[in-house]
């Protein structure tokens, strides 16, 4: 195999009794924060935005790192089917639509295909499904030219058939003593190792970088990790793109390189799954903080309790207190609640919250005691 000696890092062996203490913290961190995040009990509705935020900023973050422009706001409506393209960027409406459909796709199933050289085949066909490709380029296909991306070059076409045969059956054989014991800790590995080596070989003409997300995502997936951690990964490669590049180019340059890689993507997965927890969290207390302000005041019927509810619930999405003068434009809702009211009405509606404790009035503003619901979450 002509591979051996153009890319001798292409070992298939993964030696971590020199890895750092530092690399087993992080995988034994980014386990439990997985099992975290998998045990906290959410509303469907909860569960659902969060699983489509997730999922739009993941397939967001792995075209950007191409250099895909859209924002995330366009992102959302290529989700929605609602943005309007000129035909000069409509590429990149179907680059952002072709990732979403294969990330909807492993979610709805109820068993994905296991990793093999056709599925790996398949998720580049499907990724580069109605854009114009180079004439040497063939959705689905294992190129038969060599690459150059950067400084790096591909390995050896003649032998990718042969590598991603090599690559899946050693992901297959990685054992729970090889990479830690946690619940999630083999997956998180193996997910970020595939990764790296679907770079080294970069076996098609085109979309091998999200090939090997793709890959890392259907790894951590298929078993059992939570959706909306899947994509955490991605995210990070793509905010930190710069070192993201840096740290793939010295993986292949020198032995440490693999290790410090896989230190990068873990630190910044543990990051990203606090960012998550804390997200979750917030949401949960928003829920709760809803459910509370409906249990006070279940008793009282009319416009009147209406009126109180959709205060005290506005004044919740405010970061700053509200000055008296302001209520009756702080929304919609408000506003036309108020039309036609006294000042006398609002003096009614305030003083009826406060008995209630459920605002708070200072000399700057009027402030929701949202603040309670901070002790339900420690």
């Amino acid at each position: 195999m002509e591979y051996t000696e153009t890319h001798p890092w292409i070992t298939f062996a993964l030696d971590l009794r020199v890895a750092p203490v530092k690399l087993w913290t992080l995988l034994g961190d980014a386990s439990s924060k997985c099992e975290v995040i998998s045990g906290i009990p959410l509303m469907p509705e909860t569960a659902s935005r969060l699983n489509r935020v997730s999922l739009e900023r993941g397939a967001r973050a792995t075209t950007a790192i191409e250099g895909n422009t859209l924002s995330q706001e366009e992102v959302s409506k290529v989700a929605r089917g609602e943005l309007q393209l000129p035909p000069s960027k409509a590429y990149l409406a179907t680059e952002v639509k072709n990732i979403i459909d294969v990330f909807s796709e492993m979610i709805g199933s109820d068993k994905t295909p296991p990793l093999s050289v056709d599925r790996v085949k398949y998720l580049n066909g499907r990724i580069l499904q109605g854009l114009e490709l180079d004439d040497d380029v063939i959705p689905g296909k294992l190129r038969t030219h060599e690459v150059v991306v950067a400084r790096y070059k591909g390995a050896p076409a003649r032998d990718c058939e042969y590598l991603l045969n090599r690559l899946c059956e050693w992901l297959d054989t990685m054992t729970n003593t090889e990479v830690g014991h946690a619940k999630f800790s083999p997956a998180i590995l193996k997910a970020i190792v595939a990764h790296l080596y679907l770079l080294w070989i970069h076996p098609f003409g085109d979309g091998n970088g999200r090939v090997a997300r793709l890959v890392e995502y259907q790894i951590l997936l298929s078993a059992g990790v939570p959706n909306p951690a899947t994509h955490v990964l991605s995210n990070h490669y793509n905010e930190t793109r710069s070192e993201y590049y840096r740290r793939l180019d010295g993986a292949s340059r020198n032995p440490s390189g693999v290790i410090a890689f896989l230190v990068y993507a873990l630190q910044g997965f543990v990051d990203g799954l606090q960012e998550q927890i804390d997200t979750i969290k917030g949401q949960i207390r928003d829920s709760m903080w809803e459910n509370y302000v409906y249990m006070k005041l279940r008793d009282r019927t009319g416009h009147a309790a209406t009126r109180r509810r959709h205060l005290v619930l506005d004044l919740s999405e405010c970061d700053e207190p509200v000055r008296r003068r302001d209520i009756r434009l702080l929304t919609p809702r408000l506003a036309e609640a108020y039309s036609g009211k006294t000042e006398k009405t609002i003096t009614r509606d305030l003083n009826a919250l406060s008995h209630m404790n459920l605002i708070i009035r200072t000399r700057q503003g009027i402030i929701a005691r949202k603040g309670i619901m901070q002790a339900f979450s420690n």
